[in-house]
């Protein structure tokens, strides 16, 4: 780190949501000096130009990254493009690494990022030099399931929906993102096959060695910009009491995960690091809603969360966000 103490920070593949979101977290975040942000069909065009809401907070432009001039890097370009970009540079030993594509999130020879869930994985985090973000759905679901893989409570398949805002997909304009197609519409895409069902799979074996039953997830894209909103429910034959009681504990030390004492919102948790999670008992079927930002603790947010914990500073630091409310 700098003299000043402050971590200098560097952003490849600035111009898009989770990036912008990363953007405005780490101007305001006191121990980060944002040292660069590229963008290659924007160099030399200011910040404000494509983030046009940073008008008036930032001058800066976007430009090539110095390296040497780096202590953390966040990748923040498409899927494929990551792994692209590390061939391409020679990356300096002390430059810690926290890439928010999908490029290093599964596990395989030769792959040693880290993955970035701190409610699972926080004491390797620590530790780490080189971190997997996880995804928006992998994060909401996960943290839905979790408290119940670490008591081998999974006994049967689990049935996930879950809704997400359109940034979802990202800055990119597609036939279903745009506005006249997507306002007051709702559809289904990639049923049962969604490509975070990989890093949710990987992460309940983890937590319960053996689970080898269905996690099925119907995606769904919904009309509003962000946020996640997930109901699920699975086999569980303890009392409601006994399942508020194992998720509050295994949340204990978690600051960003809550449990709600009522059917909770979406808008609780948008522009926030937040997740919300409630719980109803219907026989012996245990419903979960799990409710996030897919921008902040689906993206950006965990990962100055991460970046925190890699730098041993308290995981809420810079990340005191108000919901929208209403």
């Amino acid at each position: 780190m700098g003299v000043s103490g402050k971590i200098k920070v560097g952003i490849v593949g600035g111009a898009g949501y989770t990036a912008g979101e990363l953007i405005r977290i780490l101007l305001y975040h006191p121990e980060v000096v944002l040292k660069y942000v590229q963008s290659g069909s924007n160099n030399g065009k200011a910040l404000s130009s494509i983030h046009t809401d940073l008008l008036g907070e930032c001058s800066m432009i976007f430009t090539d990254i110095v390296l040497e001039d780096t202590d953390l890097l966040f990748l923040c370009s498409g899927h494929g493009k990551s792994i692209e970009y590390l061939k391409s540079q020679i990356i300096p030993r002390h430059v810690k690494i926290i890439d928010l594509s999908h490029d290093f999130r599964l596990k395989r020879s030769g792959n040693d990022f880290i993955y970035g869930l701190p409610e699972l994985n926080r004491d390797q985090i620590i530790s780490a030099s080189r971190i997997a973000n996880p995804g928006c759905f992998a994060t909401a679901i996960q943290l839905a399931l979790l408290p119940l893989a670490a008591s081998h409570l999974l006994v049967n398949e689990v049935h996930i929906n879950a809704i997400t805002g359109s940034t979802g997909a990202g800055q990119a304009p597609t036939k279903t993102s745009h506005f006249s197609w997507r306002d007051n519409n709702l559809s289904v895409y990639k049923a049962f096959e969604h490509q975070h069902l990989g890093e949710i799979g990987e992460s309940l074996l983890q937590a319960q060695p053996g689970f080898d039953k269905a996690v099925n997830f119907i995606p769904v894209r919904g009309n509003h910009t962000r946020g996640i909103f997930m109901s699920g429910y699975t086999t569980y034959n303890g009392s409601l009491d006994e399942a508020n009681e194992l998720f509050t504990s295994y949340y204990d030390t978690h600051p960003f995960v809550n449990m709600a004492p009522a059917n909770p919102d979406l808008k609780q948790v948008v522009n926030t690091n937040k997740a919300i999670l409630y719980l109803e008992k219907h026989g012996d079927k245990l419903m979960i809603i799990s409710c996030i930002d897919n921008l902040l603790k689906g993206a950006s947010g965990q990962a100055v969360q991460n970046m925190n914990l890699m730098y041993g500073l308290d995981e809420r630091c810079g990340l005191n966000l108000k919901s929208i409310g209403f």
